[in-house]
């Protein structure tokens, strides 16, 4: 059974940093991409970054490289998202998500919260 677990979340101050983990198992990680995406309360799901099991570089959504870092610990079988200057526009819903490729992810997290307020 796959299974995906977020943790990390939790409420920050503007300018912040916060770093998620996504613990993936039922799977080896390394033949798997990982997603992040975000969904903020009455929006869409965003696409935040996504590696690859290759050796390619990751993909970030246009509007939050920079600002967001994703990297994976294989053997350990996480993915972990830095988040940092944060804004009130980044609270959201933050969901890992994996799959064969970046464009089909088949097994999802349940999402932790990230609050950006003072």
């Amino acid at each position: 059974q796959v299974q995906l677990v977020e943790s990390g979340g939790g409420l920050v101050h503007p300018g912040g940093s916060l770093t998620l983990s996504c613990a993936v198992s039922g799977v080896t990680l390394k033949d798997y991409a990982i997603a992040w995406l975000r969904q903020a309360p009455e929006s869409g799901r965003e696409g935040i970054s996504c590696s690859t099991s290759s050796s390619e570089s990751p993909y970030y959504g246009n509007s939050l490289k920079g600002r967001f870092t994703i990297s994976r610990d294989n053997p350990r079988n996480t993915v972990y998202l830095h988040l940092s200057t944060l804004e009130p526009k980044d609270t959201a819903v933050y969901y890992c998500a994996a799959g064969i490729s970046c464009s089909v992810l088949d097994f999802w997290g349940q999402g932790t919260q990230v609050t950006v307020s003072s």
